[in-house]
Formats: C-alpha cells, structure tokens, sequence
C-alpha cells in the first residue's frame, strides 16, 4: 500500500525517532509499504518519520544508481537494505559536497556537505545485528536517511545563503501550495 509522504513542517519531521522492538505490529507489512512508497515516489531512501512514524527505521535501495554514466562503471555497488536501529558509530573523511533532495521536501535540492565514510551499527528486519562500512553514495544516501530517524532534515545541513532562498518554498511545501506527483500529507492550517 502507498502511504502518504509526510511534508515538510510536520512535527514527527522533527522528533528523534524511538526505537523498534520485534513485536512492533504489523513490521513486515509496514517495509513492504515503505518500499512500494519510495519506489512510487522514485526515491532512493525513505526514512519512517516521513510516513508519520518516530521510529527508528529507514529502507534504501542504491542499487537503482548502479548505472553507468557516460561509460563509467559505478564506484561502490549498490545495496537494498532495511536498517532498524541504526547507531551511527564513525564518520571520517573530507568533507564533499554532493546535491541532495528529499521526498518530504519536493522540488528543492542543494548541496550538502558529508563525510565520505561512515561506521554504522544496525538490525536488520529479522533483528540480526550489523556492523559494516560504507562508502561514498552509499554512506551519503544513509547519513541522510540518519538524519531523519535524529530529526534533521537536509535543509538544515545546506549554506546559509542557500536557506534564505529556499526559504518561500519550503513555507509552500508546508502549507500544501504545491502539487507533487506523489501522495503527500501536509500541515493543516488553522
């Protein structure tokens, strides 16, 4: 089943997401959704908080960027990975500014700035526990993801010239003035 995606100026945006137990309700069916959401979507990531829920999982599928470009082979493999309880343990490397988006925030992107490298400790959807290295496109699309099981958005993270001009669009988003091509959930005005 698609699920709304929550837009920006929600509160559960915003909430440091709680941890998942096994006998979360329903927990299969709710990654089942959040796949065909994010695909519906054409995302790469989606993180619970953005379907209204502060817990803390979040699905990515990268192997959707394993294509070639212009004759390149791609640098780091792709994965599909359900990731529960994410802990991020360690982030090194220069910082590189890559553009990035959002499927709560449609129609703004900007470059943010992250390390290239990333430690993270997690569980899979059967509770099995992971510690493994990431690299590259792959740490970024889960740093980002991170971010919204920490409560912070990708905004937050660009320059401050780049947010004052974003700074209208982000308030339309939030009021629903927009018509993206997906199912969304916004804020009600009062």
């Amino acid at each position: 089943m698609i699920l709304p995606i929550y837009a920006y100026g929600q509160p559960v945006l915003k909430k440091v997401a709680e941890p998942v137990t096994p006998d979360y309700p329903e927990l299969a069916e709710l990654i089942a959704n959040m796949w065909e959401t994010m695909y519906n979507a054409d995302g790469v990531g989606l993180a619970a908080p953005q379907v209204g829920l502060a817990i803390r999982l979040f699905v990515i599928d990268t192997e959707q960027l394993d294509k070639e470009e212009d004759g390149e082979p791609p640098r780091d493999p792709g994965f599909k990975k359900v990731f529960i309880n994410a802990q991020m343990l360690d982030e090194s490397g220069e910082l590189w500014p890559y553009e990035e988006g959002c499927l709560s925030i449609p129609r703004i992107s900007g470059d943010v700035e992250r390390q290239p490298d990333i430690r993270l400790r997690y569980q899979d959807e059967n509770f099995v526990e992971h510690e493994e290295t990431f690299s590259g496109i792959n740490a970024r699309v889960i740093q980002h993801e991170y971010d919204h099981i920490e409560g912070i958005l990708f905004t937050e993270r660009l320059k401050p010239l780049k947010k004052r001009l974003i700074r209208r669009k982000l308030d339309d988003i939030r009021t629903g003035k927009i018509n993206p091509d997906y199912k969304m959930r916004f804020v009600k005005m009062r």
